[in-house]
């Protein structure tokens, strides 16, 4: 008898299964680059320019016509009048030309050095431009009832603009100033401590709540529904609404909390609790516990009520105690979802910029990396800058992802 022998991948059928499947996976494959490929080599490449917010737009000549003289009759001379220049200080334009119809009506008396007259077909030559240069040309012409009668005025035709620039997203300029500026100084190690400190506890305290949580709901008894719904109200309300909420309820001036501190003689006067060191922090770490919170709480619940009760009633019937019983039941049980949690928790939160930005928008103490890629792209315009933060988060966040990976998923069993 002769064993029946699966198909060579190698073959003529397996070869054709092969690129069906990436066919298949074509458009998924197209979408992934489109939505993250790209946008992050575009990161890496801006983070090696010396780019600022004002390159992002290409230099380009800016042209405005008009017609000076105010003609009343026909035999009236007017001037033709284009007003150039360089929308760019930094960058110059070279071979700068530009092409125009005269109107119907204005006949073109003489015309400048740099220009050329075919019919009504005008065309200027004006060589390189340095930065935020500026031209001003003018062609006497006079008037004829044509230009009456018909109605068309010289702006009403757009001309047409030639010129080529160096663009400092596109030329071979390449830089690490970015890099050293952002790592010059003790500032980027503060940076990076507030940022660690608010991810990692705000992480932790998550997990910690939403087991706590769990625990709390995985018994069924009266209003549970209601209860859990309640749990969910963090995690599904606008941030910005329950960021203004906070802000108002530990405000130092009206707020309850130092209201009801002072009364309770907890303190003497009123306390900042979102503008002093190192209190901003520690509260927009709570902030980001009680936000998130429930999405641990859904996700150990669900685990929790899939786990066989047979065991917890057998353990019960050999005296263990509740806490025993969660410890050595519970939690092995519990140690995958924890782990897949815990590292997308702590991506999200390490991300993490719109909570802070609210609250205290980085100031005392709460600048995170995410902050300062808004601050040096934005508030100081080195987009540059802000790009080689975006880098360093890239970085921090790879490597964190390949240890956890390695060893802690390897640990956990997943």
């Amino acid at each position: 008898m002769v064993d029946a022998q699966p198909p060579s991948s190698t073959g003529p059928l397996g070869k054709r299964e092969a690129r069906l499947a990436w066919g298949l996976l074509a458009p998924t494959i197209s979408a992934v680059a489109l939505v993250v490929v790209l946008p992050l080599l575009a990161i890496f490449w801006i983070s090696v320019k010396p780019v600022q917010l004002s390159d992002l737009r290409a230099p380009e000549v800016v042209l405005r016509e008009d017609l000076r003289g105010s003609p009343e009759a026909p035999g009236d001379e007017a001037t033709l009048r284009y007003r150039l220049r360089n929308s760019s200080q930094e960058q110059p334009i070279q071979n700068v030309s530009f092409e125009d119809v005269i109107p119907e009506g204005l006949d073109v008396l003489s015309v400048d050095d740099r220009c050329t007259l075919a019919g009504r077909n005008l065309r200027c030559a004006f060589g390189d431009w340095e930065p935020g240069f500026r031209e001003a040309l003018t062609i006497p012409v006079t008037v004829n009832q044509a230009y009456f009668d018909n109605g068309i005025r010289p702006q009403d035709s757009e001309a047409s603009v030639e010129g080529r620039s160096s663009n400092v997203l596109t030329n071979a300029t390449f830089t690490f100033d970015n890099f050293k500026r952002i790592f010059k100084g003790d500032e980027f190690f503060e940076v990076l401590w507030v940022t660690l400190f608010y991810t990692v506890f705000g992480t932790i305290g998550a997990l910690l709540v939403g087991l706590f949580a769990a625990l709390l709901l995985n018994k069924s008894f009266k209003g549970q529904g209601i209860l859990r719904g309640l749990y969910l109200f963090p995690y599904v309300s606008p941030v910005i609404a329950v960021a203004f909420a906070w802000l108002i309820l530990f405000d130092p001036f009206s707020g309850s909390a130092n209201a009801l501190l002072v009364q309770m003689g907890v303190t003497n006067e009123a306390i900042n609790f979102f503008g002093e060191r190192p209190l901003a922090l520690i509260m927009v770490t709570l902030f980001e516990i009680w936000r998130y919170f429930p999405l641990s709480f859904l996700f150990i619940l669900a685990r929790m009520q899939s786990i066989d009760t047979d065991m917890y009633e057998a353990a019960d019937m050999d005296g263990a105690s509740p806490f025993q019983q969660f410890w050595a039941l519970s939690v092995p049980q519990l140690l995958g979802i924890l782990s897949v949690l815990f590292l997308l928790r702590f991506i999200w939160t390490f991300n993490k910029f719109d909570d802070i930005f609210l609250l205290t928008g980085g100031n005392a103490g709460t600048r995170t990396l995410t902050v300062n890629v808004y601050e040096q792209a934005f508030a100081i315009s080195n987009i540059g800058a802000g790009a080689a933060v975006a880098v360093v988060i890239f970085g921090c966040l790879l490597t964190f992802s390949l240890f956890f990976l390695k060893y802690i998923s390897q640990e956990e069993g997943l």
